[in-house]
Order: C-alpha cells, then structure tokens, then sequence
C-alpha cells in the first residue's frame, strides 16, 4: 500500500479533478458543488482505509480484513458512474462523485504493490515495487493526471497545442 502522506497528496490530485470534471458538467468554477467535490474527493482518497475501522468501539480495531470490501474497485466505480449520471440533478452528486474519485485514486495507488486490490472477484497487483517505496511515482502520475484534466477544463487546452507541435508525424 501507498503511504499514508502519499494517499492525501493523491487525494488532493483526485479533488482537483472531480473539481474540474463537476465544473465542466454546469455551474461554472464557482458553483458550490465544484468545492464540495474537492472536498470529497480529498476525504475518499483515504475512505478504504478507515472505512475499515470499527469507530463505533472502544479499541477502535478492523471490522473487516484490509482491503477487502473497502477496496474493491467495482464499488467505488459504480459510485462513480451514478454520480456522475445524477450531477446536476442530485445536490448530493458532485460530493458523492468527488468520493469515488478519491476512492478510486487510493485503489490505484495501491494497485503496484504486492498486495494488490480486489478489482473484479479476486486481488490483482501490478506487482512493481513494495508498500512505501516510490511514492513519487505514484504522486507525480496523479499530479499529471490533474494537471491535464484541470488544464483541459479551465484552460480549455491552451497548452497542449504547443505540445502537439512538437511531437515528431508517423
């Protein structure tokens, strides 16, 4: 599993493209909604983990084994999907699609692990590195991710055409 410090910095990616995803499909940057998916989409991004974890006891210890149900990607992408269908119909859509993107983030930033996530039936690992190491790797392809869905979005691709420039014709 990703670190801890790297699920937040990755929840904060993951905000920031709900915020623009939610932006893009009405009310403009400023809409409420646009912030309460980034809100949320920074809270879902560690949502598997302590989704795990019986708050309603005293010793505060797993109701159920790591990552297990909390993990499994078809949840988090069916939230995704439905919330995605319902914004701008359901106040509590852009919140709810902010959630499963972080969610979602947090599955793919523990995927490279070992360990791996329940995706489908079973756990699949990518197998790359060991739970901790190269985080940045994992920071910096989120970061990228928001970067150029934010910059689509709010910059309406501005950038990439110089990129587009530049790259060599097949």
């Amino acid at each position: 599993m990703a670190s801890s410090k790297a699920h937040h910095a990755t929840g904060f990616a993951a905000g920031i493209i709900a915020a623009a995803i939610v932006a893009r499909s009405g009310g403009g940057p400023f809409h409420p909604a646009v912030l309460l998916s980034f809100i949320a989409g920074v809270a879902g991004s560690t949502a598997p983990d302590w989704l795990e974890v019986a708050w309603w006891s005293r010793a505060r210890r797993l109701w159920i084994t790591h990552r297990t149900l909390t993990h499994w990607g078809i949840g988090w992408l069916a939230l995704l999907a439905v919330s995605y269908h319902t914004l701008g119909h359901s106040i509590y859509a852009a919140p709810a699609f902010g959630f499963a993107c972080g969610g979602l983030m947090h599955l793919l930033a523990d995927w490279p692990n070992p360990l791996g996530v329940p995706w489908i039936a079973g756990r699949h690992s990518l197998n790359l590195w060991n739970s901790g190491h190269c985080d940045l790797i994992v920071v910096a392809a989120s970061w990228a991710a928001a970067w150029l869905i934010g910059e689509h979005v709010w910059l309406h691709s501005m950038h990439a055409l110089p990129w587009l420039r530049h790259w060599p014709i097949s």
